[in-house]
């Protein structure tokens, strides 16, 4: 959706209004003061509106955040309006956009970063993909991110599967030095239309960072494709352990491809996932941190946020008393 300056103002006001509290509105406790900070990320808005031809205003959608209770956002490339990040020196564009944010309560906790030249054959390839993802991770720190997402895509390329494993995990741990440089920590997701796509990639991603500020995703749809679709990626989550994921993103699924595509989500409580289960090895396995709505492609993104919210909660109180 297409928005003036004077509509971009006006939404922020009132976001920020709304920030400060009124009759009826819900409380929200410091996102500091819990174990696990809910966000949800604008990638699944942004694919239900494409897919469904859905109209979501940003002011609405941060309005909705806000009112509901959540922590943080996740951006992506590409959305609201074909937005594109700015540039690390750009600050009067990046204080506008934190404040934006900061206007509903939010704050910005991570970026989605494609990583499909992570892996490639040629050398020049791979260091240009360090560049810029250097860019981005100075882009993130001046957000006020914790994370930076990763997404190794791409095809292999001019060279067999276990050279580009090789390159992959080098280029990963000199992230690891520009991630560490900056104050963040890279979370790399993996999915089934991926060269890297089975339990064994992802356990030798793991395995061979080797890096204090790289850590694995955890994303239970993507993780129970990769185990055959049976509705327990609980078991390869113990596998790779919680104290090697970066953060989560929470979705469940009823072990399928959506259109042909990745792993198909639906709203926490709608697949065959157990997602309580899940949280618990999670909690279990002392992971403290962000936890992501990912609302990809399905229809209703808001319901997708609220159901992902309520699962998220009720773990909280079942583990923590909280």
């Amino acid at each position: 959706m297409e928005w003036t300056r004077r509509e971009f103002l006006q939404a922020g006001a009132a976001g920020a209004a709304a920030a400060a509290g009124g009759p009826g509105e819900r409380s929200k406790s410091p996102a500091a003061s819990r174990p696990w900070k809910r966000a949800f990320g604008l990638n699944g808005f942004m694919s239900s509106a494409g897919k469904y031809k859905k109209d979501y205003p940003i002011w609405e959608v941060l309005e909705f955040a806000r009112r509901e209770g959540f922590d943080g956002i996740e951006l992506v490339w590409g959305w609201p309006q074909g937005w594109q990040y700015p540039r690390p020196d750009d600050t009067e564009r990046i204080d506008a956009i934190r404040r934006f944010y900061e206007c509903y309560g939010l704050r910005i906790f991570s970026i989605q970063v494609g990583a499909g030249d992570a892996h490639q054959a040629g050398a020049e390839t791979r260091e240009r993909w360090l560049e810029e993802f250097a860019r981005l991770a100075a882009l993130c720190r001046r957000l006020g991110c914790e994370h930076v997402g990763l997404w190794p895509g791409g095809g292999l390329g001019a060279q067999s599967f276990d050279e580009a494993m090789a390159h992959l995990l080098d280029s990963l741990r000199k992230a690891g030095d520009i991630a560490r440089r900056e104050g963040l920590v890279a979370s790399v997701e993996i999915e089934p239309p991926f060269i890297f796509n089975t339990p064994e990639h992802l356990l030798r991603i793991a395995d061979g960072i080797d890096h204090p500020n790289v850590k694995t995703m955890f994303d239970p749809s993507h993780y129970d494709l990769m185990a055959g679709g049976k509705g327990h990626p609980e078991a390869l989550l113990e596998k790779v352990g919680a104290s090697r994921i970066g953060y989560v993103h929470l979705t469940d699924c009823d072990g399928t491809l959506r259109d042909g595509g990745t792993s198909k989500h639906l709203p926490c409580g709608e697949g065959h996932v157990d997602i309580r289960k899940c949280l618990e090895i999670l909690w279990k396995g002392g992971f403290r941190g962000w936890i992501m709505i990912d609302a990809w492609e399905i229809p209703d993104a808001y319901h997708a946020c609220r159901k992902g919210l309520e699962a998220i909660d009720g773990a909280l109180k079942a583990f923590a008393g909280s």
